[in-house]
């Protein structure tokens, strides 16, 4: 478990993925991706298995919450693994509709 801090850059242990936290809530917290612990991103850190009921997969851009949006993360860097926070799967964020201009 860890606290966040906006800003903070964690990678995958399973694949590729990278995050950076948006917002965080006060507190400790357990980040997964792929269903391993994430790990801070100049960390040297040992590749194990995914697993395969957290492998759908992050997109590079895209924002993940959790239930309550007192957790937000951007996608630095695409991987197989899924994000979960304490157990619960993050939820890709709705992206906005700008509004029209004439």
């Amino acid at each position: 478990m860890t606290e966040l801090k906006t800003g903070a850059r964690l990678k995958s242990a399973v694949c590729d993925g990278e995050i950076m936290v948006v917002k965080a809530p006060a507190g400790d917290l357990d980040v997964t991706c792929g269903g391993a612990p994430m790990v801070d991103a100049g960390a040297d850190a040992e590749r194990v298995d995914i697993n395969p009921d957290h492998a759908v997969g992050i997109v590079i851009g895209k924002r993940y919450i959790n239930e309550d949006e007192s957790l937000e993360v951007l996608c630095v860097k695409a991987g197989e693994g899924s994000l979960a926070v304490d157990g619960n799967l993050l939820l890709q964020k709705d992206t906005k509709a700008l509004p029209k201009t004439d």
